[in-house]
């Protein structure tokens, strides 16, 4: 892939680029380093996509498929992303598995195969996603091992891209009609800090550093965190370590992974597909988990105070199963760090020799203003159907979503929605005129059946009916079709 080169825009010169990116990027040695940054080239109407993750691949094929130009550019050596563990920031550990199964989880155009296990490993899932990318023929238009450093709005819609290879300091622009930001938001631990927790004697890491049971072996553990990491951590370390703690803040609904011998997320599919009001489906979920693994404060686990549906799923097992045989000891939130000793605020405490935050990440954006994404006083970005930002009609997040269903589609169907848009905006723009209001008022509408409780996890939940249905009126509405 080669690119003509137009020269230097004005007020785009070499010199202002060097202003612009300030700090420098982080070398290696974690020391700042000037870039030479090369001449600007004009890449027309293409659009960049910024990562080749199970988004990224999605945002290429669909563009792609929809008449358009791309380059993918991917800081990695591989596609997969967050599922690729041999990526540098991917969270996946040795023993990673899906969480929803795959009908609810695979792209709607590239079925999983019927053979697979209902809740493949991850390797599996890189297995999928690079047999996507084959299929589809999507390498061509990656560049694997390139960075983008840097991201720019230059007016008319257009975009500046300073990329970069890994390692170099040499840099290039590239200037795009559209970019596409599809890089993942479970790569940026998010750490707590609790009292005299820097001064704790044991040793402390995110389960983004957490890659198999091997750490865990022989010693005393203490897990934080009820998402999926923090059971599936805790479960491992019931199986690895000496002895084994787990704390959560609050109580949550612990979905197994069958009910009703079906995998759990069919059976909820189901309820839906029944037009049963959710009152009730509520109430059947609630049943069938209490029935399954019996009531969680029984085990001493803490009472969940929302109902299901109102908080992210948590789909483990055997958490129960190791708790009720005395492997895992249930404890509620952190009070504090002494010394080598971890104080709960029952007033119980623990000596673990290891503790390991299982407590999320939050979204990331390295390389460009977020005020572009139309961040909030939280640095967090306001998005219309967690895609568009009302600051830009030509930049777009794939891809930013917490689910109660796999990803893959989701994400299918929002790059639809793009390429759509993009489509419209040039060739159709009395319609586009007539949408683009929508992003605005709508940008802090949530997609979910029912109120989540207040968390910064639950910022981008969605209900995944719920979300592709409004993705459907939306593509309709653009194609010019009756909702």
């Amino acid at each position: 892939m080669s690119y003509g080169d137009v020269g230097v825009d004005a007020g785009w010169t070499t010199s202002t680029w060097e202003r612009t990116v300030d700090p420098a990027p982080q070398g290696p040695d974690d020391q700042e380093f000037d870039l030479e940054v090369q001449d600007v080239y004009d890449r027309g109407d293409a659009v960049c996509v910024i990562g080749a993750g199970s988004s990224g691949l999605a945002a290429v094929k669909n563009l792609i498929e929809h008449g358009f130009a791309v380059d993918c550019y991917e800081r990695d050596t591989g596609v997969g992303g967050a599922w690729n563990r041999r990526h540098d920031r991917s969270p996946v550990y040795a023993n990673t598995h899906l969480v929803t199964s795959k009908p609810l989880t695979q792209y709607p155009d590239f079925p999983i195969p019927d053979h697979w296990p209902d809740y493949p490993h991850h390797s599996r899932l890189v297995e999928y996603l690079e047999r996507y990318a084959d299929h589809f023929g999507l390498r061509e238009h990656i560049w694997f091992g390139t960075e983008v450093v840097r991201l720019e709005p230059v007016g008319d819609g257009r975009w500046h891209v300073m990329i970069r290879a890994q390692g170099s300091r040499k840099a290039r622009v590239l200037r795009y009609a559209a970019v596409v930001i599809a890089n993942g938001h479970n790569w940026h631990p998010n750490m707590p800090d609790y009292p005299g927790q820097h001064e704790f004697l044991g040793q402390l890491m995110h389960s983004s550093a957490y890659t198999d049971g091997s750490i865990l072996r022989d010693r005393k553990v203490l897990v934080v965190g009820s998402g999926d990491s923090g059971t599936d951590i805790a479960v491992e370390a019931a199986q690895q370590a000496r002895k084994t703690w787990h704390s959560s803040r609050r109580g949550y609904w612990y979905t197994p992974k069958y009910l009703l011998g079906r995998p759990a997320d069919r059976v909820r599919d189901m309820l839906w597909a029944l037009r049963i009001p959710l009152w009730l489906r509520q109430r059947i979920i609630q049943l069938l988990i209490r029935l399954t693994l019996g009531k969680h404060e029984r085990v001493g686990l803490p009472r969940p105070e929302h109902k299901v549906f109102a908080s992210h799923p948590v789909v483990n097992s055997q958490l129960i199963h190791h708790i009720q045989h005395g492997d895992i000891e249930p404890r509620p939130d952190i009070a504090r760090f002494v010394g080598d000793l971890v104080y709960f605020t029952d007033g119980s405490f623990a000596d673990p020799d290891i503790v390991v935050f299982a407590t999320g990440y939050q979204p990331r954006f390295e390389f460009i203003d977020v005020r572009h994404l139309n961040a909030g006083s939280d640095g967090l970005p306001n998005l219309y159907l967690n895609i568009f930002t009302p600051v830009h009609q030509t930049l777009f997040v794939a891809g930013l979503i917490q689910s109660d269903s796999g990803h893959f589609s989701l994400v299918h169907w929002q790059t639809v929605a793009i390429a759509q848009w993009l489509r419209v905006r040039r060739e159709a723009p009395d319609r586009a005129a007539k949408f683009w209001p929508r992003v605005g008022t709508e940008a802090e509408r949530r997609w979910t059946v029912t109120k989540m409780i207040d968390t910064p996890r639950h910022r981008y939940e969605v209900s995944h009916h719920i979300y592709l249905r409004a993705l459907e009126r939306v593509i309709n509405e653009l194609e010019g079709s009756k909702p």
